[in-house]
């Protein structure tokens, strides 16, 4: 197979360990009439074993959607489809900046997408806020994500991980922590731990919010300046007696906050904002 040498600027450490890859394709678990899209498939390390899986079950008889895959590089898909030989007929790939993909354009039966990959550091955060605003599509996701940034996801109230990416992702999905990846298992190796994690919408959100942009305008300015209170962050949307009428403290900062008083809060925000 033709080197490829990893882009700084794309973010690529390629994934290499058969263990590690073996637990990922283990916990994605793929079934029948499941439509797979990968993102970064870089050059097939989690491409090849998802097609394997999925060949499996077209010998058993199954229908399969084949897989989708999402890559920046214009020069990996060649070497994505040596990698894959075998399996081409299954392999699709688009060419695309993953972070302006319309995910949703790959259903074709009504069916939703399991997302999967291997996430570049550079790019993980706006890359799941992209694919919160498509999650209708979307059945459930695991990435490969820096171990900080699962940590933030995952993270509960009081917690110094707790933000806005905590409270956004948990309004809108469970949060699963699988398991922790080491940096000897790429290539080049990270200077940082990383990890894989488990994302499924929820069909209800687990709290009651009348606009969900309002929710995303009063969380983020309420994480603006972390030390201050919410008396002070939140003084441009919400004074602090419309505060203490649904029995919250504004002198507590904003990582104190649950996920149900963001939600208490964004309510009490007028029209028009």
């Amino acid at each position: 197979m033709k080197q490829h040498r990893a882009r700084k600027r794309f973010g690529q450490n390629f994934l290499h360990d058969q263990a590690v890859i073996a637990q990922i394709i283990a916990a994605i678990h793929p079934q029948a009439d499941q439509h797979i899209v990968e993102i970064g498939p870089g050059k097939g390390a989690l491409s090849k074993p998802l097609l394997e899986a999925l060949q499996l079950l077209n010998e058993k008889g199954f229908a399969t959607h084949g897989l989708d895959v999402v890559e920046l590089d214009r020069d990996l898909p060649a070497l994505l489809r040596e990698s894959c030989n075998g399996f081409n007929d299954d392999l699709r790939i688009h060419l695309a900046d993953a972070l302006k993909f319309n995910f949703c354009d790959l259903v074709k039966n009504n069916e939703r997408l399991r997302v999967t990959g291997n996430l570049p550091y550079n790019i993980s955060t706006p890359l799941i806020f992209h694919l919160l605003q498509q999650l209708d599509c979307i059945q459930d996701m695991h990435f490969m994500l820096q171990k900080e940034v699962v940590e933030r996801l995952s993270a509960a109230p009081g917690s110094s991980a707790y933000g806005r990416l905590s409270v956004m992702v948990q309004y809108r999905c469970q949060v699963e922590n699988l398991f922790t990846v080491y940096p000897g298992s790429f290539i080049p190796a990270p200077k940082v731990d990383s990890a894989i994690v488990r994302l499924t919408p929820y069909t209800k959100p687990p709290v009651q919010v009348h606009d969900e942009k309002k929710l995303a305008l009063l969380v983020t300015q309420a994480f603006s300046q972390r030390r201050k209170t919410i008396r002070n962050t939140l003084k441009t949307l919400l004074s602090a007696e419309q505060i203490i009428s649904i029995d919250i403290d504004p002198g507590l900062r904003a990582e104190k906050l649950t996920l149900e008083q963001f939600a208490k809060l964004s309510n009490l925000l007028e029209d028009g904002l």
